[in-house]
């Protein structure tokens, strides 16, 4: 439980910080988050929401860890989505891609299925 409340509370602070800075930011979150590797367009303050959304469900986790849990599945899905359908052709083909956040996803995608509760999900 307590690692999944220290997940939950990485969410708030990683992914609200980029969730704010997308959504109301987004020139500052395409240097910053993005590396440039894309223009500035709406599609960053759509991902913004995405995180803001993450954070705010992450918050509502540290009291109900196991009740917000599908939030990190979705999370699992989203970032080894994005891993395997645009930063691996990206790196093979050498276009530019932000490698900051890709590590991070990666990261999260090799931690996220020891934390996942998959057996109380199993339960029912």
């Amino acid at each position: 439980m307590i690692v999944l409340k220290m997940v939950y509370l990485a969410n708030i602070l990683v992914a609200g910080w980029i969730g704010i800075t997308a959504l109301f930011y987004p020139k500052v979150a395409t240097v910053s988050i993005f590396q440039n590797a894309y223009p500035t367009s709406e599609i960053i303050r759509l991902v913004g929401c995405l995180w803001l959304a993450i954070a705010l469900l992450s918050v509502l986790g540290l009291w109900r860890p196991m009740t917000f849990s599908p939030v990190l599945l979705i999370q699992l899905i989203y970032k080894g989505s994005f891993l395997l359908v645009v930063a691996l052709p990206a790196i093979k083909n050498n276009n530019p891609f932000p490698t900051g956040m890709s590590a991070f996803f990666l990261i999260w995608c090799l931690v996220l299925p020891f934390v996942i509760p998959w057996s109380a999900w199993i339960k029912g």
